[in-house]
């Protein structure tokens, strides 16, 4: 068993894909990839580091699968595990409400006792609001495949270097 377990949603395959190559990045010895869908509660017993993939539908929302799944997060204990989210959204149509699912998961586990990770910085984006952002940084790494699509890879990078030092 790896030592961080990432929970990926995604209806359309771009969450998915850019989950692999968090795994990837990771190194699949250190990182398990599972889909929200396929788990149920009790994961959360076997990993005390966590990565929620997750994409923003509408305004804000949840995709589907992890919207189903994310009551279930009222089960779980997160007092001694460490939680960071990345999350795909659309600032050119969405520029109001930019990856605004982001607060949702953080919200959520913080209130069950999680210590949230990776924060980034807003640099290089370009939105008007986001629940996802409070006090001048990003409650996780944000992406946008659809406007910088090219910029996936080296943001990916980057966070998980800074994420390293943070799961520690």
């Amino acid at each position: 068993m790896a030592n961080i377990c990432i929970i990926y949603g995604s209806s359309t395959g771009n969450t998915r894909d850019v989950a692999q190559k968090l795994q990837s990045l990771w190194g699949s010895n250190e990182a398990d990839l599972f889909e929200v869908t396929e788990i149920d509660t009790d994961i959360f017993e076997r990993y005390n580091r966590f990565i929620f993939a997750v994409s923003t539908w509408g305004a804000g929302d949840l995709q589907d699968d992890w919207e189903l799944f994310f009551p279930r997060l009222d089960e779980v204990d997160f007092g001694s595990k460490r939680v960071a989210v990345m999350a795909l959204g659309d600032q050119q149509h969405y520029p109001d409400a930019f990856a605004d699912c982001v607060a949702l998961l953080v919200d959520k586990v913080s209130e069950r006792g999680a210590t949230v990770v990776g924060a980034t910085l807003p640099e290089g984006y370009s939105y008007n609001s986001s629940r996802a952002e409070r006090e001048g940084r990003l409650l996780g790494l944000l992406l946008d495949e659809d406007n910088q699509a090219d910029l996936t890879d080296k943001r990916l990078r980057a966070w998980v270097v800074s994420l390293r030092k943070q799961f520690r």
